[in-house]
């Protein structure tokens, strides 16, 4: 299975460094703010267009297109898969449950314990807020793993181990706790804004869907982060 060499820049989708690819499949680091697939309010500017144009190589008559295996927040960053084949993506998906994914986060205040686990159902109301619920007849089951990295006296930086895969998870597990996601305007409810949300999808392993490979990849911390808890 063929890899490229490294990407000169100028060819990097907008919004999306390129740090490995072969036939089945492309891995990225997705910048804040850029959204994985298209909503209702914007359809062009997503990491999945930059991509389909990326894979058809300039060719207007191309239809080539990349298949969505998962997604990350429009202001989380970090590391992304994305099939090149329908058969690469059912394959990623089916063994998904094997993908290990690890968060970095700064979130505010001092958490009592300095490693557990937030576990509750959520679900999602009318208005698209995710909710925390005891109640398992009203949402999913979710796991968030959590180890306080670093201390400074208003933040926390975190390691988080993503057990589950809900819609906004770490955000709301971490909110419910008292300790929201710095520059989290959705569930953070603090009258301090920042021009960030520090949530970054640092590692993620998984196997490779067509020769089984375990595949590793960890990309570097946003800069925004050090600017919050210092080098």
């Amino acid at each position: 299975m063929s890899k490229i060499k490294k990407i000169p820049s100028k060819y990097q989708p907008k919004g999306f460094k390129i740090i490995y690819e072969d036939d089945a499949l492309i891995v990225g680091n997705k910048a804040a703010g850029y959204l994985t697939v298209g909503a209702k309010w914007e359809k062009v500017n997503t990491v999945q267009h930059a991509l389909d144009m990326y894979v058809r190589k300039g060719n207007s008559k191309s239809h080539k297109v990349v298949y969505v295996v998962h997604r990350l927040d429009q202001h989380t960053s970090g590391l992304l898969i994305f099939a090149k084949t329908e058969e690469a993506q059912t394959r990623l998906k089916d063994d998904w449950k094997n993908t290990q994914k690890t968060y970095f986060s700064v979130v505010h205040g001092h958490l009592s314990q300095k490693s557990g686990m937030f576990e509750s159902y959520l679900f999602e109301d009318d208005k698209y807020i995710v909710r925390v619920t005891q109640d398992p007849a009203q949402g999913k089951w979710a796991q968030t793993a959590y180890t306080i990295v670093k201390e400074v006296p208003k933040f926390s930086l975190v390691k988080i181990d993503l057990l589950t895969g809900r819609k906004n998870q770490i955000r709301v597990h971490f909110a419910d706790a008292g300790h929201p996601v710095v520059g989290d305007e959705r569930y953070g409810q603090n009258t301090t804004r920042y021009p960030f949300m520090a949530l970054h999808s640092k590692a993620i392993s998984f196997n490779h869907p067509m020769n089984r490979e375990r595949l590793t990849f960890e990309t570097e911390l946003p800069e925004h982060f050090y600017q919050l808890i210092g080098r």
